[in-house]
């Protein structure tokens, strides 16, 4: 990646006032999410504040909160106060973490990486807060990529949730979502023997790489090939990252590089905006085109997120057998569900690093891609395209994106809310009773279909990786077999409320309660009369409905930071997700009281 012109210029953002508001944001948000972990135990004070104090009981940190439903607290940022010995402190994050560092468990090992986390999502947020202000409501009258460039919060989970490291401050520029930079991606050729490409049912390689590239692009490759006296039929295409061109292949494939197994080609010509996924593409010069997902050895939010060869294989085969599910079953149909499929996958093979290293290994992950469907064809008269994360952003001034949505609508808020989950909820809560089918159905894999501000169908995507089928007898064709996971009964039933009731509906409905625009009870009462209305009119299902009770009193709380705190390279062993699952006692479930009569 060639240097900045002036050194300065990717830090200019770095100044005292925006650095002191990021990390009074983020104090807000550790203090939040790890209290709801019950990794801190706020004390109530008699001023009607809560007080949380360090390891050591040297330093207290006092703050104004309200408390919500699946115990959420909404903290007031403005509130936040730290004193030591009676003097007061300016808030900064990186120190909180180290005061706490007992609380929340961290290791020697683990806790300066995390730091380092933290300083990085520190510097992202002062980024954002450089830009120029963008009201919610301008932003939801705003396109597809406005709207997913101008997210400002990530994960909301997560309070490390930005980290990314491996980019330089030059190269946050260049790639984060939020610099919105147009980036081209880098193509290498790759002798054939060593690569792998798979394709869906109907779709082969050639067909694919014309219709990405074109045939000037594709003769200019050929000519290059040709110069160095090989032949480009004898490799196969690879788009990659221009970082991990730079920083990875052209280092640590140095030999393939050298050997001809693999060759540099030089850049694409269109323009490409990285979303929130960070790997993931966005074709901006021709829209109906493919995503490109590439590998990046960056490590982020719990895992280095490179694409693995070997996993990607299998990927357009799962992604038919999920679209000839959904395409016979009447339910689904009815929601409006679509996927977008990952079509072709390929992936280079190192020999010598696969001998050298485990399945699982990084170093196995560093060259593969994937191409998913764009949404965009998806698209009617009059219907635009927002990621489902924008429903939890907050703009500068705290305006919520949802609530401006609801306005731009003319919908009563509970009649908009209704639209959409029967939109979202439903699909996810079917899938589960009919087909123990789990998605992982967070904000940013998730596309809204709107009119005029109002939901009417949802868009699912990042598939192979993350949807698991929970049944052991299911019948699954042998190369789609990967995808299913033996899950303890007890906890199939999170994937609906840890996912989307802890980790999305909780923040979306604190938002909506306190900015006005409706009440926590109607909330939970109209997702209650969502799930009850689907059971109704779905009774060839009702023996799965007492098992996989959504009315219970009470479920296992799954906490997310747990498992960064305790293994923030890899969260996860995503061939086994339910080993590693991190659980503090039990949430009272919002919608229990709501439950139909019998």
């Amino acid at each position: 990646m060639p240097p900045s012109t002036t050194p300065g210029d990717p830090v200019a953002h770095l100044t005292p006032e925006l650095w002191a508001r990021a990390n009074r944001l983020l104090v807000r948000k550790a203090l939040a999410e790890f209290s709801h972990e019950r990794l801190l135990t706020p004390q109530p004070l008699p001023d009607g504040r809560y007080a949380v104090h360090s390891d050591d009981g040297s330093v207290v940190y006092r703050f104004a909160a309200r408390l919500f439903a699946l115990d959420h607290w909404q903290i007031d940022p403005e509130s936040i106060t730290r004193h030591r010995d009676g003097a007061a402190l300016p808030l900064d994050a990186v120190d909180l973490i180290t005061e706490l560092r007992g609380a929340l468990g961290l290791s020697d090992e683990i806790l300066p990486v995390y730091l380092e986390e933290i300083s990085s999502t520190l510097a992202g947020s002062a980024f954002k807060l450089s830009a120029p202000p963008v009201s919610s409501a301008e932003l939801a009258r705003s396109g597809f990529q406005a709207i997913e460039t101008g997210m400002t919060e990530g994960h909301p989970c997560f309070v490390a949730n930005n980290g990314r490291l491996g980019f330089d401050a030059a190269e946050y520029h260049a790639y984060a979502p939020e610099a919105a930079s147009p980036v081209q991606l880098v193509w290498l050729a790759a002798r054939r023997e060593l690569a792998t490409f798979s394709g869906s049912a109907g779709l082969d390689y050639r067909e694919l790489i014309h219709a990405e590239l074109g045939p000037a692009v594709l003769e200019r490759f050929r000519a290059t090939m040709t110069g160095l006296g090989l032949d480009l039929d004898d490799y196969l295409l690879i788009p990659a990252h221009p970082w991990q061109w730079w920083n990875k292949l052209a280092v640590t494939f140095a030999g393939e590089v050298a050997r001809r197994d693999l060759v540099f080609l030089g850049h694409g010509e269109d323009a490409y905006l990285a979303q929130q996924s960070i790997r993931t593409f966005f074709n901006t010069s021709a829209p109906e085109k493919h995503y490109v997902k590439t590998a990046l050895s960056v490590l982020n939010m719990g895992f280095m997120r490179g694409l693995s060869a070997e996993y990607m294989k299998a990927t357009p085969a799962i992604n038919d057998w999920l679209a000839r599910l959904i395409d016979a079953d009447e339910v689904l149909k009815r929601t409006g569900l679509a996927i977008i499929r990952e079509r072709a996958a390929i992936g280079y093979h190192h020999r010598q690093y696969e001998a050298a290293t485990a399945k699982g290994s990084p170093y196995r992950k560093m060259l593969a891609a994937l191409w998913r469907e764009s949404p965009v064809a998806l698209l009617e008269p009059g219907q635009s395209l927002a990621t489902m994360a924008s429903l939890l952003h907050m703009d500068r001034d705290g305006g919520s994106f949802a609530a401006a949505l609801i306005q731009q609508s003319g919908l009563a808020p509970e009649v908009w809310l209704r639209r959409y989950l029967d939109a979202y909820l439903t699909p996810l809560v079917h899938c589960l009773y009919a087909y123990d089918l789990a998605f992982m159905p967070h904000g940013e894999n998730v596309i809204m279909v709107l009119e005029d501000g109002a939901p009417v169908r949802m868009v699912f995507k990042d598939l192979a990786e993350e949807i698991v089928v929970m049944n052991p007898d299911a019948e699954l064709p042998p190369e789609v077999e990967r995808i299913r996971a033996a899950i303890p009964p007890e906890e199939k039933v999170l994937s609906v409320f840890t996912d989307v009731f802890d980790c999305f509906f909780r923040f979306l409905a604190a938002t909506l309660a306190t900015d006005g625009t409706l009440s926590e009870d109607v909330f939970w009462s109209t997702v209650a009369e969502c799930i009850a209305d689907y059971q109704r009119g779905n009774p060839q299902l009702a023996g799965r409905f007492g098992e996989y009770d959504l009315f219970t009193e009470e479920f296992a709380l799954s906490c997310l930071n747990r498992l960064q705190l305790r293994n923030n390279r890899q969260m996860v062993d995503l061939t086994d997700p339910s080993a590693a699952l991190q659980f503090a006692g039990t949430l009272k479930n919002p919608i229990a009281r709501f439950a139909p009569r019998s």
